[in-house]
């Protein structure tokens, strides 16, 4: 693919967002985003055609330092929500606001800050653990590997959850793949794309789909029809395609390479901060963190970020493929 925008030819959608982190989009036309109160709290958001939001907030049972981050719808109109707060665990966001557990415990152990939560085409629950460091802040570095893949068989079984892969680089996004084949990974501090291998009730070993190019730190990710990974990378602000053939083409980026060079160099000598991270704040694209497809045709793009108030988006020449929660 030789499909490149540049940074001035997006457009943004939506207003006043906090922290939009992760976004998806139905067949129905709905869009939806995980949006942070600034005290703390929050939930999702739904945005109307011309981007007024919709929020529903965690209320009654959510815990004191409910942070939204990854999400997944489910079938009944919930939200399965990963909560970054330091009292960790996955959560149950309803319509009206109720708040129940998702997941607490798994192996006798409290679930820690979660990154993510993916409902897949069979009903399975991944949740992603980046860490088991607290502040987390402490796992930013190349050499850390204690993230970790909760499996769940289902939303209403807590009872089965068990750890079915660990010694990741910071876990962050993971999905199963469109052929129901392979439960994909990005792992943001070792900048890598993963993959195991679905075996029975777990996971075969850990392969590497790519490393990434320099610049690249993953975060959130989706595939498209013609068998590419999106991936987009907080700091740099770039939108980097993993094709079927393992290469990798930068479709979109807004930094200043006098800056991620250095960013770059500490991550390589162990030296990388959250100030690195947050480098892509202060672009236009304000720390891009997932991506996903949208509208009839599945090829309007979304970038949920860190830092913004609105979705970038803008208009791609492959559609995205169908993802578990479109006909939701």
């Amino acid at each position: 693919m030789d499909y490149v925008i540049t940074p001035d030819a997006v457009s943004f959608f939506g207003r006043g967002l906090r922290r939009p982190e992760c976004v998806a989009c139905t067949e129905a036309g709905a869009i939806w985003v995980s949006h942070a109160l600034p005290q703390g709290g929050g939930g999702v958001v739904r945005l109307d055609a011309d981007g007024t939001p919709h929020p529903i907030v965690a209320g009654e049972g959510a815990p004191a330092d409910f942070m939204p981050n990854g999400w997944s719808m489910a079938p009944d109109g919930s939200f399965l929500i990963a909560s970054l707060g330091d009292s960790g665990g996955a959560w149950r966001l309803f319509p009206d606001g109720t708040c129940t557990p998702l997941l607490l415990q798994v192996d006798g152990y409290p679930v820690p800050p979660v990154n993510f939560v993916h409902l897949d085409e069979a009903g399975r629950v991944w949740i992603s653990i980046s860490t088991c460091r607290i502040p987390r802040d402490r796992a930013m570095h190349r050499e850390v590997a204690d993230g970790f893949v909760i499996l769940m068989d289902a939303i209403d079984r807590p009872d089965t959850a068990r750890i079915v892969a660990d010694g990741l680089g910071y876990t962050n996004e993971v999905k199963v793949d469109p052929s129901g084949r392979w439960l994909y990974a990005n792992e943001t501090m070792a900048r890598r794309l993963s993959r195991f291998e679905l075996k029975g009730d777990g996971l075969g070993s850990r392969q590497t789909v790519v490393d990434y190019i320099d610049g690249v730190i993953p975060d959130g990710f989706e595939f498209d029809a013609d068998g590419g990974v999106w991936c987009a990378s907080v700091m740099s602000n770039r939108l980097v395609r993993v094709g079927p053939d393992g290469s990798q083409h930068v479709i979109l980026e807004d930094c200043d390479p006098a800056e991620i060079a250095p960013a770059m160099a500490r991550w390589r000598d162990g030296g990388f901060t959250r100030d690195d991270l947050m480098i892509g704040a202060k672009r236009p694209l304000r720390n891009i963190a997932s991506i996903t497809f949208g509208g009839p045709d599945l090829k309007t793009v979304y970038c949920g970020s860190l830092a913004g108030d609105g979705l970038v988006t803008f208009r791609s020449p492959v559609a995205g493929a169908v993802p578990p929660h479109w006909m939701f």
